[in-house]
């Protein structure tokens, strides 16, 4: 796994039309449910794999533009370094957008929440998480924050096709990790 950045989001309960047992509430990458901060993208602030490198220029940016992060929950990811094609049901690798930079600090503390399978039809910022966007938590077993327990078996469902014509891919896992904030 490798970094790729932080966000705050707005952490949403479980909505209604999610009838998957035990999630209380959906802590994916993606903004579908639970939203990030802001309008993000049009600060052009983020790093080359669409986050954050700190906590702090997400709160430089909030105090800028008058933005309220109370009531957020900071978030930090890592990426498994090859993304499953899933027209070809074959792993290839990605890396970060070249043209922003990325140097992202690794926070000394961080507590694995669980991993997501995000869509990255573009190959830029954070699609869709299917277990949440697409109820797909209903028939794939998840923790309480709508994530998978393992990478081991976000790649089993991946690979065994659970994700298939969810949303376009290729889809990347992601360890979510929530840290506390400064």
């Amino acid at each position: 796994m490798r970094p790729i950045g932080y966000m705050y989001k707005r952490v949403v309960c479980c909505p209604d039309w999610i009838k998957a047992t035990g999630v209380s509430d959906v802590y994916s990458l993606s903004g579908c449910v639970s939203p990030q901060f802001d309008d993000y993208v049009n600060y052009w602030r983020h790093n080359g794999f669409w986050l954050f490198d700190s906590p702090r220029i997400i709160e430089l940016l909030a105090q800028e533009h008058d933005v309220s992060l109370d009531g957020m929950k900071l978030f930090y990811y890592e990426a498994h370094e090859e993304e499953f094609d899933d027209e070809r049901n074959r792993w290839v690798p990605f890396g970060s957008e070249e043209a922003f930079g990325t140097a992202i600090d690794v926070p000394a503390e961080k507590t694995l929440e669980g991993f997501d399978v995000t869509g990255f039809m573009q190959h830029t910022t954070p699609e869709c998480s299917p277990l949440s966007c697409n109820s797909l938590a209903e028939s794939i077993p998840t923790n309480a924050h709508c994530l998978l327990s393992t990478f081991d078996e976000a790649v089993k469902a991946l690979e065994s096709g659970a994700f298939r014509n969810a949303e376009p891919g290729p889809y990347r896992i992601i360890a979510v990790y929530s840290v506390k904030a400064a």
